[in-house]
């Protein structure tokens, strides 16, 4: 029996059974086969690359090949239950842009992403180097994320955006819960939200 992943497990926990789920970048949909087989959503994704979309009717993913910063227009406000955004909020070029859609979409929404406040990341930034660890793997000239931020970026974003977090997790790189000083301790975050009422 394969391995799970711990971050789908985790997603799957602020998912209700049954719900409508679109997955912004879904790759190659394993997230979205995840939900449907643990917890019976009804799962569309959205994905830009020609072999990932591939990949995705394989995993039998229900997926619409387009723009994630172009695309949204495709789908209507509150059409969805979640909308996730699962570790590439890093790599879109208008963050607000994407975030303040998947607002409009669904009713909550999740994101996960690596944490650059993380202190190995640091620790490589003191030492004159971009960071690189398993959750930023690519070098400084071939990566694909624009933007690098980390919890405190984020949590201050959501404020300034009235956006209401309704659930956080902060993973270090062993995978275990980090309560104490997450933005330097964290490697990997994850948040549901919604609009403030």
């Amino acid at each position: 029996m394969p391995k799970v992943r711990q971050d789908y497990a985790i997603i799957a926990q602020w998912v209700e059974p049954g719900s409508r789920v679109l997955d912004f970048g879904c790759g190659d949909g394993g997230l979205l086969r995840y939900l449907t087989e643990n917890k019976a959503i009804e799962g569309y994704g959205v994905e830009i690359d020609d072999e990932k979309v591939s990949q995705s009717i394989k995993n039998g993913v229900n997926v619409i090949q387009s723009d994630l910063e172009t695309g949204s227009s495709l789908f209507d406000t509150n059409s969805f239950d979640f909308v996730i955004l699962s570790l590439t909020l890093q790599a879109v070029r208008h963050t607000e842009r994407v975030v303040l859609e998947m607002l409009r979409i669904g009713r909550q929404c999740i994101v996960t992403f690596p944490n650059f406040g993380f202190w190995q990341h640091r620790a490589q930034v003191l030492f004159g180097k971009m960071p690189i660890s398993r959750e930023l793997p690519y070098q400084w000239y071939n990566t694909p994320n624009v933007h690098l931020f980390t919890v405190h970026d984020f949590e201050q974003f959501c404020q300034g955006s009235s956006i209401h977090i309704m659930d956080k997790l902060v993973l270090d790189r062993k995978g275990r819960h980090v309560k104490w000083i997450p933005n330097l301790r964290g490697m990997l975050a994850f948040y549901r939200f919604s609009r403030k009422n």
